[in-house]
C-alpha cells in the first residue's frame, strides 16, 4: 500500500513517522515544495536573528528518512485526480497513491489596500518568507508591522534584534485583547513599548506608498498619519492553504472538512493540521486549531486511521505558549477575555508588573477551568492534570507550588495567590501545603 502525504510540516511528518512505527510494509511518500526536509517552523525567527542555522532547525538528521524508508519528494503538487488517485506535480512527475493525507498547512493573510503588492511588503510563514525578509530588511532603519497577533510580536522582536526601528499597528484598542483579559493585555502593551517598539493601538494601514522603484517608502494609517518605512510585515493571521483544492470534489469550507477520524468526503483521502476543519469540533474547541501540538496530535490520529485502526481525534486539554520578547506566556484550558456566566476569576499580578497569574473556575463547584501565566513558567503535566480532573480551585491554591517550574519563586507566588483569594473570599482561609523546596533538597 502506498500512502502519499502532501506537506512536510508537523502534521504530515508526524503522520509519516507513526505510519512507519505502526507498519513496516507500507510505502510512504512525503511531498513538499517548501523544503527538502522537515524543519521547526516555530524556530524560524531565530534563523533570522542569527541564533540558529538552517541545519539547527531540522529535528532529524538527513539520513533519518532513508533509514526509516520514508521517501521525500521536493516537488509541488499542482493538481490531484481523486478518481484515478494520482498527484500531478510541477516537475511532470505523476504519483499514484492508495491513500492520501492532505497536510498542506496555512498561508499568510494579505492586506486589501493600495500598495499591498509592493516590494518590501510580505507575510511571515515559511522558510522562503524568512529569506525574503532578510533581503528586504538589509540596511533599512525603520519597518512597520501590521497585525497584533503572535506572529506580529515575533516579527517585531526579529526586527529589533537587528537594530531596526519598529512601528507596530494594532487595530484593537489593546494588544491581543480578543484573546487575553484586560490586565494581561495591558501588561503586554507596556512590555512591548519597553522594548523600543512604537505600539499604535486602534490603528490600521489604509494605504502603502511606493517610491520611484516600486518599493515601499511609507504607510498611510487610518488615523491619517504617514509613517516612513522600507519594510512592511503583514501579520494579520493565516488561513488554510487549500485554494488549489477548491475546484475539486473535496468538500471545503474555510478548511478541508473532516469527520472525527480526519476523513474527508472522498474515499481514501484524509486531512490533518492547519488545513483541516472538523465538522463537529468538541465543546469549547474550534473547528480549525492552528497550533503545533494539535497538528502533532492530528498527525498521530491520521496515521492510525490511514492504517484502518479507527481512532477518533481526541485533543488533550487546550494549551498554547508564546514568548513576548523575554516575557513567557502559557495558557491552559479556557481563559476567556471576560468572565462567562457561572465563572469566577482569580487574578494576581506581581508589583513589578512583569508577572501575573489568572485562575478561572466554576463558581458553583469550584472546578478549575483555565490558567493564564505571564512571566512565570508552569509545569505542563501538573496544570493539565488539574484541569483534566476538574480539581477544585481551593485545592489548586494550596498545592500551587507543585506547578511552578522555577522553584526560587515558589513560596512568594503561592502565598500571594492565597492572599488574593482571601481578599476575594473573606470568610475562607486556606493554607498552603508546602513540599520540600529544591533549595532544601540540595542544601539541607
Amino acid at each position: 500500500m502506498h500512502i502519499a502525504i502532501i506537506g512536510n510540516g508537523i502534521a504530515g511528518i508526524t503522520a509519516a513517522r507513526y505510519l512507519r512505527k505502526l507498519s513496516s510494509g507500507c510505502h510512504i511518500s512525503v511531498i513538499s515544495s517548501e523544503t527538502r526536509h522537515f524543519y521547526s517552523r516555530t524556530a524560524l525567527m531565530y534563523l533570522y536573528m542569527g541564533h540558529l542555522t538552517y541545519e539547527n532547525l531540522k529535528p532529524y538528521e538527513d539520513r533519518f528518512w532513508q533509514k526509516n524508508r520514508i521517501t521525500l519528494l521536493h516537488d509541488h503538487v499542482n493538481q490531484i485526480d481523486f478518481t484515478q488517485q494520482c498527484l500531478h506535480c510541477s516537475s511532470g512527475k505523476v504519483v499514484y497513491y492508495d491513500k492520501l493525507l492532505l497536510a498542506t498547512g496555512s498561508k499568510s493573510n494579505t492586506l486589501n489596500c493600495p500598495g499591498h503588492n509592493l516590494q518590501g511588503v510580505q507575510g511571515l510563514y515559511s522558510l522562503q518568507d524568512v529569506q525574503l525578509m532578510q533581503q528586504h530588511t538589509q540596511g533599512i532603519t525603520h519597518a512597520v508591522v501590521a497585525g497584533g497577533g503572535l506572529i506580529g510580536i515575533e516579527v517585531a522582536e526579529m526586527l529589533r534584534s537587528k537594530g531596526i526601528g519598529v512601528t507596530f499597528l494594532v487595530r484593537e484598542n489593546s494588544y491581543w485583547n480578543s484573546i487575553l483579559p484586560p490586565e494581561e493585555s495591558d501588561m503586554l502593551n507596556r512590555h512591548i513599548r519597553a522594548h523600543g517598539v512604537n505600539l499604535l493601538l486602534d490603528t490600521q494601514i489604509q494605504a502603502i506608498l511606493p517610491d520611484e522603484h516600486g518599493r515601499v517608502r511609507a504607510v498611510m494609517t487610518t488615523t491619517g498619519a504617514e509613517i516612513a518605512c522600507r519594510f512592511v510585515a503583514v501579520t494579520i493571521g493565516v488561513q488554510p492553504n487549500v485554494d488549489f483544492l477548491r475546484q475539486t470534489g473535496l468538500e471545503i469550507d474555510r478548511g478541508i472538512l473532516v469527520n472525527q477520524y480526519l476523513q474527508t468526503n472522498l474515499p481514501n483521502v484524509f486531512a490533518a493540521g492547519d488545513c483541516a476543519q472538523l465538522r463537529q469540533p468538541l465543546p469549547g474547541r474550534k473547528a480549525i486549531e492552528q497550533v503545533w501540538y494539535t497538528g502533532r496530535m492530528q498527525g498521530i490520529t491520521a496515521a492510525l486511521n490511514l492504517l484502518n485502526r479507527e481512532t477518533a481525534y481526541q485533543p488533550r486539554i487546550w494549551f498554547n505558549s508564546a514568548k513576548f520578547f523575554d516575557l513567557e506566556y502559557q495558557t491552559y484550558g479556557n481563559v476567556p477575555p471576560a468572565p462567562l456566566p457561572g465563572q469566577t476569576q482569580l487574578y494576581w499580578q506581581h508589583p513589578d508588573g512583569q508577572k501575573c497569574l489568572r485562575l478561572v473556575y466554576q463558581t458553583q463547584t469550584g472546578a478549575l477551568q483555565g490558567v493564564n501565566a505571564l512571566g512565570i513558567r508552569l509545569r505542563h503535566d501538573v496544570a493539565e492534570k488539574w484541569l483534566a480532573q476538574q480539581t477544585p480551585a481551593e485545592t489548586v491554591l494550596t498545592q500551587f507550588s507543585t506547578a511552578i517550574f522555577d522553584p526560587e519563586f515558589t513560596q512568594p507566588i503561592e502565598q500571594a495567590l492565597l492572599n488574593q483569594y482571601h481578599l476575594q473570599n473573606p470568610g475562607k482561609q486556606l493554607r498552603a501545603v508546602h513540599k520540600r523546596s529544591l533549595w532544601h533538597t540540595i542544601f539541607g
